[in-house]
């Protein structure tokens, strides 16, 4: 964890990949991650935790498997949404999207069922900053 000050705009001009997170920081046992977005994630569950995004530039879907149905939330910049623990969901971006996302350290980009994991996700607990 750093002593000094963390750019986002920095942190997210050091990394090209979509779908692939980088971690700035920590806070107790939660990274906070950012991560380049655009096209289609997958579906996935989290069942153990909730996951919360907000989005810094662009605009976030993110469609929602619940028990009444499914449904899609839009997220536009600045605007955030915690997917709760158990509900499966599937973002999606539009445009080329920015997001600082918040679940604890060793979580899954995949969650802990997912659909078969396309080429340009990558199924990673977060990358370090460079």
């Amino acid at each position: 964890m750093s002593s000094e000050p963390i750019s986002l705009a920095q942190a997210l001009a050091s990394f090209t990949d979509h779908w692939s997170p980088r971690i700035v920081t920590t806070v107790n046992d939660y990274d906070v991650r950012v991560a380049k977005v655009e096209g289609e994630h997958l579906w996935h569950v989290h069942d153990h935790t909730d996951e919360f995004f907000l989005v810094l530039d662009g605009e976030l879907h993110i469609a929602l498997r619940e028990t009444d149905g499914e449904r899609t939330v839009v997220l536009p910049r600045g605007a955030v949404f915690t997917v709760p623990r158990g509900t499966e969901h599937k973002p999606y971006a539009p445009v080329p999207t920015e997001i600082l996302v918040l679940e604890p350290s060793g979580t899954s980009t995949v969650g802990d069922r997912h659909d078969e994991v396309p080429d340009h996700v990558d199924a990673t607990t977060g990358h370090a900053l460079a």
